[in-house]
């Protein structure tokens, strides 16, 4: 039986300004704990800033996007521009504060967040072939603003919650670990690291959001 291809799309390396590593790191060991293989993506763009992660403050330097995750796919990631649906199974966005500054504007703009123009197009590209999009962390926020009218989860924090029904989502409390399904559009989002979590934590909910998404590909 031939082996199902997830794309997973990073925004960078690091919490502050990337990918959470963690989130990434941990969905791929589920891909392929669970008997599937993995193509990262990301965008050949500048990084929004660079921020220190011991002190928080930004650093007067430029990084860009592809580069830096490139750092987490241990070199092996392609230009979003080359991602083509009819290559993948199912799509995958970990999450970081990166997500939202990089792929989308969600942390400076909230609910009227421009989405980047490659993530958008296999955003849509992906649902309209009724192949499963998972997403960790932040990252539902970009399903909504892409797809509006669908179910999702963020945790238990009401701001977000609020700005994701503004776009037109639809909101489900969620603890560590814990997943929402939209089984009508094939979606599955788990929150991480929007609450308080241990290591252990992210890797339960990376890999039920991983079983699940595997679960609803159709080859």
């Amino acid at each position: 039986m031939q082996k199902k291809m997830i794309a997973v799309v990073l925004a960078g390396c690091g919490h502050r300004d990337g990918s959470e590593i963690h989130e990434a790191t941990l969905t791929l060991w589920a891909i392929h704990k669970h008997g599937a293989e993995f193509q990262c993506f990301a965008p050949d763009i500048p990084q929004h800033h660079v921020l220190n992660h011991l002190t928080g403050k930004v650093m007067n330097e430029e990084r860009n996007v592809l580069v830096e995750s490139a750092r987490i796919a241990r070199g092996k990631i392609k230009d979003i521009k080359q991602f083509r649906k009819e290559d993948f199974d199912a799509l995958i966005f970990p999450g970081g504060v990166g997500v939202a500054k990089n792929l989308c504007t969600y942390a400076l703009e909230g609910p009227q967040c421009r989405v980047n123009d490659d993530v958008a197009r296999i955003v849509k590209a992906m649902h309209a072939a009724g192949k499963p999009i998972g997403a960790l962390c932040i990252a539902p926020v970009i399903l909504a603003r892409v797809l509006g009218a669908v179910e999702l989860t963020t945790g238990q924090d009401q701001g977000t919650a609020q700005d994701l029904a503004t776009m037109g989502a639809r909101h489900t409390s969620t603890a560590q670990g814990e997943i929402t399904v939209d089984r009508t559009n094939k979606i599955v989002t788990t929150p991480c690291y929007m609450l308080e979590s241990r290591v252990d934590e992210i890797g339960n909910g990376a890999e039920n959001l991983v079983k699940a998404v595997l679960e609803m590909c159709v080859r």
